[in-house]
C-alpha cells in the first residue's frame, strides 16, 4: 500500500498541474465555475488512465472507466464547495482558490479510488512490492 499511496501522490501531483492548467487556460473565456468542471472532467480522464497504469497496475477497462468518477465525485464535491467558500464567501482570488481547496479531500480520493480500480484487496492478492 506505501507505494500506491507514494504513486497515487505523484499522479495527484501530474493530474493537479494538467487541472490547474486547463483551468487557467478556461478561465480566460469562461466563468470560474465552467472552467473548474470542464478542467476536472478532463483531468480526470488522464487521471484514471495513468493511475490504473501506474498506481493500481491493473488493465483499464470501460467497468472501471465508467466508476472511476465515483472515486473522484467526494473529491470534486469537496472542492466545489471549498472553492465557492474561497471565491464567494472569503473574497479571496479565483486564481489559487481551487489548490486550496482541493488540498481537504485528497485522503477520501484515495480510498474511494483504490476501492473502484481494486475493488477485492485481501491479504491473498496483494501485490509484495506494496507491503
Amino acid at each position: 500500500m506505501s507505494r500506491q499511496l507514494l504513486t497515487f501522490a505523484v499522479v495527484g501531483v501530474v493530474n493537479t498541474g494538467t487541472y490547474y492548467g486547463l483551468y487557467l487556460l478556461l478561465l480566460t473565456c469562461v466563468p470560474y465555475l465552467v472552467a473548474h468542471v470542464l478542467a476536472s472532467l478532463l483531468s480526470m480522464v488522464g487521471s484514471f488512465f495513468l493511475n490504473a497504469r501506474f498506481t493500481y497496475r491493473t488493465p483499464p477497462t470501460w467497468r472501471k472507466f465508467l466508476l472511476f468518477p465515483l472515486s473522484n465525485a467526494t473529491n470534486f464535491a469537496v472542492t466545489t464547495a471549498g472553492l465557492y467558500v474561497i471565491v464567494d464567501m472569503l473574497h479571496a482570488g479565483s486564481r489559487f482558490a481551487p489548490l486550496l481547496a482541493s488540498l481537504w479531500a485528497i485522503p477520501a480520493t484515495f480510498v474511494v479510488s483504490r476501492r473502484v480500480m481494486l475493488p477485492k484487496v485481501t491479504p491473498y492478492n496483494l501485490d509484495p512490492n506494496d507491503v
